[in-house]
């Protein structure tokens, strides 16, 4: 850096000092850098917002600190009457607003896509369908039949605007952190694949109210497997018929025959998963404990397990005679 450059660097630097304590810093405004803007829009707006005095030379600090070659894009929120330096680092740093998006444990595409749409603000019709494009899947690497169930259920940090696609990355690369190597190891044991556990701890999820009955419940489904039963699970039938129903009939289980997903119709496994489980879930499936067959739910979304038929014949009863008692329909 030539003596003369040097020299007008110091004086800018110097300058941002002067005006950075000659004020303090005001109420918070928001601005947005579009993606492509050139450091003189940037100064531009925030100069207009109040968030710089002396744009001109807010702009002559910034080159010379090159800082115009590496303005990150998004939404921003600063003080009016910011420092140089503080609004600079923040530009470069990439320092964008962020929100919330949760997914709860269980959900479904259909249920996700609104909250994928909401943060990217791509309308709700255009995120199923790009969750339901044949190849994504393949492409960020997942067993598939599709992307459901891989998204996993957390809550994250995204810039508003956001790509769609870039969300689901984040969501599938978090559901890679679950599996750990002594988790992989135990899949390995167990002689079944990453898809079929995955599927197995999305029923799993349906099912229990309660962490704690999660393994007893996948102990069910695997003794089932192991003795070719049908499973049998109604949470893979209510899938089939689009979404939940306050009482799953044998008229509606009969609608959907021949559907894959009806495991009241088909010996194994689903196709795929039946929504997003959670880290319980997966554990669940991987570690079932107890040689139980059967279980019934009560009214406060505990489980009754029983070993034999004639056992659960008698648990069912019960909980209906607890429905019964609490007002509940049968």
């Amino acid at each position: 850096m030539s003596r003369r450059i040097w020299v007008l660097a110091a004086g800018v630097a110097g300058l941002a000092g002067v005006w950075a304590v000659s004020r303090s810093p005001g109420a918070p405004a928001r601005f947005v850098v579009p993606e492509g803007a050139t450091l003189g829009e940037v100064a531009d707006t925030l100069g207009a917002r109040g968030i710089v005095r002396g744009r001109s030379l807010f702009e002559l600090y910034a080159r010379v600190r090159r800082a115009d070659r590496s303005i990150k894009a998004g939404q921003y929120e600063m003080p009016m009457a910011s420092p140089w330096e503080a609004v600079v680092r923040a530009l470069t740093r990439g320092d964008v607003l962020t929100e919330p998006m949760t997914i709860p444990e269980g959900f479904t595409l259909a249920q996700i896509a609104p909250r994928i749409a909401e943060v990217s603000g791509v309308p709700t019709d255009s995120v199923s369908a790009l969750l339901q494009a044949p190849d994504l899947a393949a492409a960020l690497g997942v067993p598939g039949p599709g992307l459901e169930g891989y998204l996993f259920p957390d809550t994250y940090l995204f810039a508003r605007g956001v790509p769609a696609r870039s969300i689901v990355a984040a969501m599938v690369e978090r559901y890679r952190e679950v599996w750990t190597p002594e988790r992989r190891a135990r899949l390995d044991s167990l002689d079944m694949t990453e898809a079929e556990i995955l599927t197995l701890a999305s029923i799993v999820q349906a099912e229990a109210r309660r962490a704690e009955e999660m393994p007893r419940i996948a102990g069910v489904y695997h003794n089932r497997l192991e003795l070719g039963w049908l499973l049998q699970a109604d949470p893979t039938v209510l899938y089939a018929l689009g979404g939940y129903r306050e009482r799953l009939l044998f008229a509606a289980i009969d609608s959907v025959a021949d559907h894959p997903y009806n495991t009241y119709a088909f010996a194994g496994l689903p196709p795929g998963p039946i929504g997003s489980p959670g880290e319980a879930a997966i554990e669940a499936a991987l570690h079932p404990v107890d040689d139980y067959l059967y279980f019934v739910a009560w009214p406060d979304g505990t489980h009754v397990f029983t070993r034999s038929l004639a056992e659960h014949n008698q648990a069912v009863d019960a909980a209906r005679q607890a429905r019964r008692s609490d007002g509940a329909d049968d």
